[in-house]
């Protein structure tokens, strides 16, 4: 897909704090587990930092396309620094869609800016993707809610200054009670538990988050009640192609670092070396054609919300699941081409491969994804949803 010149001047901009900032730290904030302030910031001081945020929330007002553009570029030069930096937009991307102005301009800004730091606490230790079987509850009380339960696997959890919290008000009404609040840190009942070690994305901070009896004020709900079900779907629709976009990255990251280790005997006028030769021709393609079809899923995101129609998840899933499994598949075959140069630090391919084993899990498991794919193929053949 030729991108246009907008698309080019970011993909420009990002390269350049890739370069400069990012890529030389990776590998001292996979080895000790460092947070990438330093990177993200540098983003957002290149004007990155908010590419779906509104101009008038301190944002770019950028296309899909543009965002997943960059979390490719930033994912090739760092894993951990994408995580963290996807997770800012991730953060803002309901705040932008279903939050009050005073809401908006509390938190917005400095989720753009990098002054201040957001997560998205879905996931409890009983409830990972089936969102509608969250435990968390809000139970009502005179001016607001009291919030009671256990978040895992929460990005930046521990950093974060808001956490924007999916809880529900009734269990009876499964998905229709779904509601989302937010919470700051230090409020009280609220506190931050152990943070978890991981085999990949050692800088991106993953933690438990507890709710015991948390009061939020009414004026600290965004949306409406039940209106959480849906503010997740829409969110994931953008997650879920930042995780396709880390995928593409990563790949393209090992791949080039393979072909750089591998260049003295990729000369093709002669038989020797002719495997590897073959291998990255391949893998190249697979890389290209998973990028295609990111490219194709972002513009299709696009198109749907400026019609005001909802995101085409099918579309999204596709994405998600071929370019994170891409990932987990391709890295492995280049490391098998290094042989035992594959695993060696410096050559960076393995950073890569123990980065990209968390993305075909998170933003809803890749079996979610095949399942809805799934429904939409029974629905196509058969004129009737399941």
């Amino acid at each position: 897909m030729n991108l246009d010149v907008r698309v080019r001047a970011v993909q420009a901009t990002v390269r350049r704090v890739v370069r400069d900032v990012i890529g030389p730290a990776a590998r001292e904030v996979d080895a000790e587990s460092r947070f990438p302030t330093v990177g993200v910031e540098a983003l957002a001081r290149a004007g990155v930092g908010g590419l779906l945020v509104p101009p008038a929330l301190g944002g770019s007002g950028d296309s899909r396309l543009a965002w997943v553009v960059a979390v490719e570029e930033v994912a090739a030069g760092c894993g951990s620094t994408s995580l963290v930096f996807a997770n800012q937009m991730h953060a803002a991307h309901p705040l932008v869609a279903f939050g009050t102005p005073a809401q908006q301009a509390r938190h917005v800004p400095g989720l753009v800016d990098c002054s201040r730091y957001g997560s998205v606490a879905i996931t409890e230790p009983d409830a990972g993707s089936d969102a509608a079987s969250l435990r968390t509850v809000a139970r009502r009380f005179d001016g607001g809610y009291q919030l009671s339960g256990t978040k895992t696997f929460i990005t930046s959890g521990d950093r974060a200054d808001v956490v924007v919290v999916f809880a529900t008000v009734d269990h009876t009404r499964g998905a229709a009670g779904v509601t989302a609040f937010l919470v700051e840190r230090g409020a009280p009942g609220f506190s931050v538990g152990r943070t978890l070690r991981k085999l990949g994305m050692h800088g991106s901070s993953t933690a438990e988050l507890h709710f015991d009896d948390c009061p939020v004020p009414a004026s600290c709900r965004l949306g409406e009640e039940g209106e959480g079900f849906r503010m997740l779907v829409e969110t994931m629709a953008t997650s879920r192609l930042s995780a396709a976009a880390q995928g593409v990255g990563l790949a393209r990251a090992a791949w080039s670092a393979t072909a750089a280790h591998l260049a003295a005997r990729l000369d093709p006028r002669h038989r020797d070396g002719q495997e590897e030769q073959f291998a990255l021709a391949g893998g190249r393609a697979r890389i290209a054609a998973a990028r295609s079809l990111l490219h194709r899923a972002a513009v299709a995101v696009d198109d749907a919300v400026a019609r005001g129609e909802p995101a085409p998840l099918t579309e999204v899933a596709m994405a998600k699941q071929h370019c994170t499994d891409l990932a987990v598949e391709v890295i492995p075959e280049l490391m098998a081409l290094l042989g035992g140069d594959g695993d060696r630090v410096d050559l960076e391919v393995e950073r890569h491969l123990r980065d990209a084993r968390v993305l075909p899990i998170f933003d809803g498991t890749n079996q979610i994804q095949r399942m809805l794919v799934a429904r939409d193929n029974h629905r196509r053949l058969t004129g009737v949803a399941p």
